[in-house]
């Protein structure tokens, strides 16, 4: 089964801006550049997913220092980064051209924001029939909320996912 890793939101505002620090940080970026590594053995077709802000205003604005892909993300020319506007990595995207183009019939993902952008996009791409991707743990993170901690709401989410939109496994499984 050819597979593609896709890393949801992985940009600068989670790592430089004290307010939006996503839960153990640091950890998550050795994990995702973990996975990273994986892909690139195994010749698999790395995609990066930016939120852009459509407002030149906003935070995430392209062009903005926040917007930008993290500098720590073991990033090469050749991996495909797609821009997208809402939580959904395919709404008015060229990701789902790109999965069909690229032969791929598995999704493996990771990134931010756990709840939001993570979320809606592999519904997405249950219901578009990409029906047996992967979840590695340890490679997605999100902030506190008002009623939830960061931990609990991974968690949550992960229970919710797990043998329905995604199989969630380690990396050592993968």
């Amino acid at each position: 089964m050819k597979q593609a890793l896709v890393i949801i939101d992985m940009q600068e505002i989670f790592f430089t801006e004290p307010q939006n620090f996503l839960y153990q940080k640091e950890q998550l970026l050795h994990n995702i550049n973990s996975l990273i590594g994986l892909a690139r053995l195994n010749k698999m077709p790395i995609i990066f997913i930016q939120h852009t802000d459509q407002q030149d205003s906003d935070e995430m604005a392209k062009g903005k220092y926040a917007w930008e892909l993290h500098k720590g993300l073991n990033r090469e020319q050749a991996d495909i980064v797609i821009e997208k506007i809402t939580w959904d990595a395919f709404y008015k995207t060229e990701l789902e051209e790109t999965l069909n183009e690229l032969g791929i019939e598995q999704l493996v993902f990771a990134g931010a924001q756990t709840e939001f952008c993570l979320d809606t996009t592999m519904r997405n791409a249950y219901s578009k029939g990409f029906q047996q991707n992967l979840l590695v743990k340890g490679t997605h993170s999100t902030l506190d909320s008002a009623l939830f901690s960061a931990e609990d709401i991974i968690k949550h989410h992960e229970s919710v996912w797990n043998n329905r939109f995604v199989q969630i496994c380690t990396l050592k499984e993968i």
